[in-house]
């Protein structure tokens, strides 16, 4: 369809201002978010008071993907969140909050922070050189402000640095040069403890050096225990700090001795460890005031127990107190004090329970009340607050159960649960709800018998659905009233289904910590189900090669790369359910990537190796494929598979000084609406559509100014079919690439050059390359009409492949992008757009395609033929515009990937983010042409067509009154 050449520039004038993301009353309509933390670790959760006249204290939390941020307990509300590292971390940091203070200290990596604790605003950020091994609070200094203490480890050194708490100054360091492994760091209220271990991996010994606060200088050097005490610094499972008798404790290897030091003393005390102890933990105070007990957690392979333990002032000497009774399965405790007085709650499958540390009388207990069929709590913090005027307490805890969800606790009674088991995703995709089975059955059974049977069989059957009637015509009022008010009918209890819309679909998310999640696309997605895969050791987490799922039965496929496999499989019926089959993992990692092939029963995944070779392959396999391998970091290979076996096609090498940093095809799901494009003068450039094409993108860093350099490959015989380069891309910012129909895109920070040349300047920029068949209108090539084609054989003469011609263009971004998607309809008619997420603005951005048309005019305004084709003048710089970010307001973190799926209507597609956060909507780019919006006012329409037809009913008699008393007065 083509436009007159002065509306089509209206047109395009008022495009920035006419095309939004999302409009107001469709937020929280079609759009939904986790607002996630990560999982809370045991060492940096806590609450703490943000202020020191509150009464209220808020919860705290640095997460095992690097977020740190503020809860509020009554609700579970996110307060303020920052991303330490800029992207998904593995655990780790340090996070601490000095008694009465209204800021928070933390570190990760190289850096140190300090944050407001009321907002989260940086109060200084701090650089060094060598890694933060431990970080802890001064309480008591010469000038009563509290400083920071922070032990790094060096070249060959270990170097504590104490930093102002107002600007995070040095105030002093000390520096030892020994080689000795530094571990934590503590302090009491006169001396300050920097505990290493000395000697070689499997025979260490415990080195304290005491330091003076004041100078730093050191006092003193103790040697704890023997040569070979301690194996591993896994083996150390307390250091105390800001007490005033700070301990440090630690295992031998077969978990039977417990081994405790007061910090400052050269002697030690050893206990007993109950038999079968398979893992240790101990929980103490950290309040100058409070009293120096601590509670050692002993677990087994059936149940826990715990001591707890007395350290006298005057002597030192540790004495055991008392010891709570054995309960099978698994438990938690966590520490509270209140000025000297010390509290440990138990929080079990059945009950919570708190006891005072100075004797096992049970000051509290209740039943926990949850939906669950039951709760295992891994760890937690509390806060126990005895009631004024009485002798009971009250109690909260924050628990992290084995589901990996965090939850509140409030005298028994769950208040809230988070799924911070969602962050960590690393694979996701979204399927169909399946339909019924005997559904299934039954339709092929009619398919499979003589007419009359099958027209006999289906009235049957639908003299049986009849039973289904009453229920059905009870809920029409109800979705008639949500349809005309805009309100959504509550999913309770009721079958899920397909929408006719093809928004109602489930997305299976698989994370590193070995669970699988899934969630309903069309209830904001909502969680149906979440099955732990794989009990990971620590350290190790879950890496997908490849996911893949069939809509038409409901089976989820997901490769690991550790020789294993999980099918997930949706099972229909009135109750949401799914069934998990999983083997592995196994050994080490065997698998690079996973290739869908072809097979008589369906498209099915197989793994490939390390060694570049498809694994498990069988004889159902339909002939004539191939797959494309990585090799090295420079190598693809093209596989052919016949007949079960594979061979070697041909390989594509970089040269030596080039790597491959991204690889992008075509989706499985590429719908085409037309062949070719039509331009304003009514001829046709015809697209380059052909399937079996591979972009690859490799930095080349062999000169001083590295560059990018994008091949466009021929699956299916090798060839080179394009290329281009492009100089002064920093290789170490993000580069990625999406691909589309008959185009490319490519997004890297490198150099660029002003129009006059004087000036080189570097940003973000985003390349977009069209293929089409030749650079000439109405003309096909050398491939004419021909309706075959082969990538393997020339067309008359050697040398006559049909190379693409194609148009590209660049342009400067504002902001740098990560997560390249594009978004996909069912036809292909609607327009595309670019999806991608704004690591800076924590935001996904929708990128029309229209905007990154390489044949934009450069240097002149269109004309008319050009302007009613829809192109406009090309200018370099592409401004991220508010309006065209997809999450709004919404302050979306740590996207690592988005997709994208087709829904029914042709103007939607699906879109769903994940990565820490997860993010769900749908994107109408050509806006919604085919169903009624949300702002559609259903009510005015309803009420004009009822007062017409008050109207009609009213003035009709009127008139046929008129109408008999004109034909009685008329003249014979």
């Amino acid at each position: 369809m083509h436009l007159p050449s002065q509306l089509s520039a209206l047109l395009l004038i008022a495009l920035p201002s006419a095309v939004r993301a999302v409009f107001q009353d469709e937020v929280g309509h079609i759009d939904y978010h986790y607002e996630l933390l990560g999982l809370p670790q045991r060492e940096t959760t806590f609450f703490h008071k943000p202020r020191r006249d509150d009464k209220a204290s808020l919860l705290y939390t640095l997460s095992d993907v690097g977020v740190l941020g503020a809860v509020n307990p009554s609700s579970g509300a996110v307060l303020w969140r920052q991303l330490l590292n800029g992207t998904i971390t593995d655990g780790g940091g340090f996070l601490r909050a000095g008694e009465g203070q209204n800021w928070l200290a933390s570190a990760y990596g190289q850096s140190v922070h300090a944050w407001d604790a009321v907002n989260g605003r940086n109060k200084f950020w701090m650089d060094f050189a060598g890694e933060v091994k431990d970080l802890e609070i001064m309480e008591m200094t010469e000038n009563n402000r509290k400083d920071i203490l922070a032990l790094f480890d060096e070249t060959e050194s270990t170097v504590l640095r104490r930093l102002s708490g107002s600007d995070g100054r040095v105030v002093w360091e000390f520096k030892e040069t020994s080689g000795d492994v530094p571990l934590q760091v503590s302090t009491n209220v006169e001396k300050v403890f920097v505990i290493t271990l000395r000697g070689s991996a499997g025979a260490y010994n415990i080195k304290v050096t005491i330091l003076d606060a004041l100078s730093g200088k050191r006092e003193d050097e103790l040697v704890l225990g023997t040569k070979a005490d301690v194996h591993d610094k896994d083996d150390v499972i307390l250091v105390g700090a800001n007490s005033a008798a700070p301990i440090i404790a630690w295992t031998d290897d077969l978990r039977q001795q417990l081994r405790v030091s007061v910090l400052g003393q050269k002697t030690r005390q050893e206990f007993t460890l109950p038999v079968d102890t398979v893992s240790v933990e101990i929980h103490a105070p950290h309040l100058v005031q409070s009293q120096p007990h601590f509670l050692v957690h002993s677990k087994t392979s059936t149940g826990h127990t715990a001591e707890v333990y007395h350290v006298d002032l005057r002597t030192n000497v540790i004495t055991k107190a008392y010891q709570l009774p054995f309960i099978s399965g698994p438990g938690a405790f966590s520490t509270s004090s209140n000025g000297a007085n010390v509290y440990f709650t138990r929080i079990t499958d059945e009950e919570l329970v708190i006891f005072s540390s100075a004797s096992d009388t049970v000051l509290g207990r209740w039943p926990l009340k949850t939906t669950e069929s039951r709760l295992r709590a891994l760890h937690g913090v509390s806060e126990v607050v005895k009631k004024a005027g009485t002798d009971s307490y009250a109690v909260r805890s924050a628990a992290v159960t084995d589901t990996d969800e965090w939850i509140l606790i409030r005298n028994g009674d769950v208040v809230w649960s988070r799924p911070e088991g969602l962050t960590g995703a690393v694979a996701a995709t979204f399927v169909e709800i399946p339909e019924s089975e005997n559904l299934a059955k039954t339709l092929e059974q009619e398919a499979h018998s003589n007419p009359l049977e099958a027209y006999v069989h289906r009235v049957k059957r639908h003299l049986e659905d009849l039973q289904y009637l009453p229920a059905y015509l009870n809920n029409i009022p109800t979705r008639l009233m949500s349809s005309v008010l805009g309100t959504e009918v509550s999913s309770h209890d009721v079958k899920l289904a397909r929408d006719s819309f093809g928004f109602h679909k489930l997305v299976v998310l698989a994370t590193k910590r070995g669970m699988i999640y899934v969630l309903d696309a069309g209830d904001h997605g909502k969680i149906l189900a979440i099955k732990r895969v794989f009990d990971l050791p620590k350290g190790q987490k879950w890496a997908v090669a490849g996911i893949k799922a069939d809509d038409s039965t409901g089976i989820v496929t997901i490769l690991g790369t550790n020789n294993d496999e999980t099918i997930v499989k949706i099972l229909p019926g009135t109750s949401f359910n799914i069934e998990v089959v999983s083997k592995g993992p196994e050994g080490s990692p065997a698998t690079q990537s996973a290739a869908l092939l072809n097979t008589v029963s369906g498209p099915r995944l197989f793994p490939v190796g390390l060694d570049s070779e498809l694994q498990g392959l069988t004889s159902d396999i339909l002939p004539n494929q191939a797959a494309v391998v990585r090799g090295s970091d420079r190598e693809l290979k093209g596989v052919a598979i016949a007949d079960g076996k594979q061979t070697v096609s041909w390989t594509f090498v970089l040269p030596k000084s080039q790597r491959i940093v991204d690889i992008a095809a075509r989706p499985s799901h590429d719908a085409v609406a037309s062949i070719g494009r039509v331009l304003g003068d009514r001829t046709v450039k015809y697209k380059y559509l052909n399937p079996n094409t591979l972009v690859v993108a490799a930095v080349d860093e062999s000169t001083k100014i590295p560059s990018l350099v994008i091949y466009l490959l021929d699956t299916v015989s090798g060839q080179i079919l394009a290329s281009s380069k492009y100089e002064g891309v920093d290789p170490n910012k993000h580069i990625e690439c999406a691909m589309a129909e008959n185009w490319f895109t490519c997004t890297y920070f490198g150099q660029y050059r002003l129009r006059d040349g004087a000036q080189s300047l570097k940003g973000y920029q985003m390349v977009v390359s069209d293929l089409y068949e030749t650079d000439k209108p109405n003309d096909r090539g050398v491939l004419g009409d021909a309706e075959n084609f082969s990538s393997l054989g020339p067309i008359d003469a050697p040398g006559d492949v049909p190379l693409p011609s194609v148009v590209s263009q660049t342009f400067i971004l504002s902001a740098p992008i990560s997560a390249l998607e594009v978004t996909q309809t069912r036809q292909g008619i609607t327009s595309r757009q670019v999806l991608a997420y704004l690591p800076e603005n924590h935001g996904i951005v929708g990128i029309p395609r229209m905007v990154l048309e390489p044949r934009r005019p450069v240097g002149r305004d269109p004309t008319a033929a050009e302007a009613e084709e829809g192109l406009i003048k090309y200018h370099p710089a592409i401004e991220i515009d508010p309006k065209s970010v997809h999450t709004h307001q919404r302050d979306v973190i740590g996207v690592q990937k988005i997709i994208a799926a087709p829904a029914v209507v042709e103007s939607t597609s699906l879109v769903f983010a994940y990565g820490i956060d997860v993010f769900g909507s749908r994107v109408a780019p050509s806006f919604l042409f085919d169903i009624l919006g949300k702002g559609f006012n259903k009510v005015t329409l309803i009420g004009t067509v009822l007062a017409i037809t008050a109207g009609v009913m009213v003035l009709s008699p009127m008139v046929r009154r008129k109408q008999i008393n004109a034909l009685w007065g008329a003249p014979m």
